[in-house]
C-alpha cells in the first residue's frame, strides 16, 4: 500500500467545521503506528493550470484566490488554492502509481473534492481531484477507459457533471437521499446512481455497493478511481446511514478481488473513528 500525504494539508481550518485538520493528522498517525510496512510518499507542490483546466474553468481558478467564502459550507481560507492543488497532486500521483504498477495507492489529503463543479467550489470541496485525475489519466497515462467509484454518503455531483457525456468514463455513486447536495437520483448517460434513504439497513446498503462495483467491473476500465468517503458510517455526525467498520473492510476486499488497477482518494468521513475506518478499508484492499 502506497500512501500519498503532505502534513501541510492540516494547516487550515475553522473551529466547529466538520472538515477538520484532525481528520488527516489522526488518521496518518494511526496508520504509521499500526501499519509500519506501508510506504509513504510526499506530495509534489502545485499542479499546472493546464491540468486543472481539464476539469475547471479559468474563472473558477481565479475565484479560488478571492478572499470571500464560497458558500455557508465552504469557507475561504488563505492559501486554499495551494492546499487544493496539493490535494490534486496527490490524486494524480496515486492514479499514476496504480496505473503503472497495478498496486493500490491512497491519497490521504484534504480538502476533499467530489462536490466541486467546473465553475463552483461547494460542499467543503474546491477542486475536483478525482475528475481531474480521471481526465489526466486519459491524456497522460493512456488509460482509454476510466471508472469512478464513489462510496461517500453524499452524491458526487461535481464529478458527475464534469465527466457527464464524455466518452471513456463511467461514474458510479452510492449515496444517501434525501441528503446534500440533492442530486444523483437517477441513472443518466455515463453516470449510475444508487440513491438510498436515510437509515437504509446495512445489508441493503452493501447490496447497492456490490451492484455499483459490478457495474464498474463490467465497464472493463483501465483504471478505477475511488472517491473513498467514510461518512456512511453509522456514527458519522452529519449523515444518517448504517455501515460499520467491518463493512468498509468488505469494500476493500471487493476492490482487491476485482484485480483492477485502482487509486483511492479521501473524500468525506467526520467521525472520530475515521482512522479505524480508513485502516479497515486499506488493510483489506492491501491484503
Amino acid at each position: 500500500m502506497l500512501l500519498l500525504h503532505d502534513p501541510r494539508c492540516a494547516e487550515y481550518g475553522s473551529y466547529g467545521h466538520p472538515e477538520q485538520p484532525a481528520r488527516v493528522t489522526k488518521t496518518a498517525a494511526h496508520l504509521r503506528a499500526c501499519r509500519a510496512s506501508w510506504a509513504w510518499r510526499p506530495v509534489a507542490d502545485g499542479v499546472p493550470d493546464e491540468t486543472l483546466l481539464l476539469a475547471h474553468t479559468p474563472a473558477h481558478l481565479a475565484r479560488l484566490g478571492e478572499p470571500h467564502d464560497f458558500d455557508a459550507d465552504t469557507p475561504y481560507y488563505p492559501d486554499i488554492a495551494v492546499h487544493a492543488r496539493r490535494s490534486v497532486a496527490a490524486a494524480l500521483a496515486a492514479a499514476a502509481h496504480a496505473h503503472a504498477s497495478r498496486e493500490p495507492a491512497f491519497a490521504l489529503m484534504r480538502p476533499p473534492g467530489h462536490h466541486a463543479t467546473a465553475d463552483r467550489a461547494m460542499g467543503f470541496c474546491y477542486l475536483n481531484q478525482v475528475a481531474i485525475a480521471a481526465l489526466a489519466a486519459r491524456r497522460d497515462l493512456g488509460a482509454e477507459r476510466v471508472a469512478v467509484w464513489d462510496f461517500d454518503a453524499h452524491h458526487c455531483n461535481g464529478t458527475e457533471s464534469i465527466l457527464f457525456g464524455r466518452e471513456g468514463f463511467l461514474v458510479c455513486s452510492v449515496h444517501q437521499a434525501a441528503g446534500y447536495p440533492g442530486t444523483g437520483m437517477h441513472h443518466s448517460d455515463n453516470s449510475r446512481n444508487w440513491a438510498l434513504p436515510p437509515k437504509t439497513p446495512r445489508g441493503q446498503h452493501m447490496e447497492a455497493l456490490r451492484a455499483s462495483l459490478d457495474a464498474v467491473v463490467s465497464f472493463r476500465p483501465d483504471l478505477v478511481l475511488v472517491s473513498a468517503g467514510f461518512d456512511a458510517y453509522a456514527r458519522d455526525p452529519i449523515t444518517e446511514m448504517s455501515l460499520e467498520i467491518e463493512d468498509f473492510a468488505r469494500i476493500g476486499r471487493w476492490l482487491l478481488e476485482t484485480r483492477l488497477p485502482a487509486a483511492a482518494i479521501l473524500e468525506g468521513g467526520y467521525s472520530s473513528d475515521l482512522p479505524l475506518l480508513v485502516e479497515a478499508f486499506l488493510a483489506a484492499w492491501a491484503a
